[in-house]
């Protein structure tokens, strides 16, 4: 099945520009998804599985290196990339 996830992340930390940037450059590692970022979000387009198996991982490395911090997600069971 094929996925469509917009996500942000805001950590509660004063140095949050590097951890939101590491998030970023750490699930853009995985070439089977399609992952384009702007200024208020992170699209993450490909299989659902893929994506969600991407994103356990990275949330959780990301909850162990900032502390505390807020994810907001958006996922559809469609690819919507155009």
């Amino acid at each position: 099945m094929q996925a469509s996830v917009e996500i942000s992340l805001y950590p509660l930390n004063i140095e949050y520009i590097k951890y939101i940037q590491e998030f970023i450059e750490n699930i853009n590692k995985n070439k089977n998804l399609i992952i384009e970022t702007n200024g208020m979000s992170t699209q993450i387009f490909g299989d659902y599985h893929e994506i969600m198996k991407t994103l356990t991982d990275e949330v959780y490395n990301s909850f162990q290196k900032t502390g505390a911090a807020v994810f907001v997600f958006k996922i559809v069971n469609a690819f919507l990339k155009q």
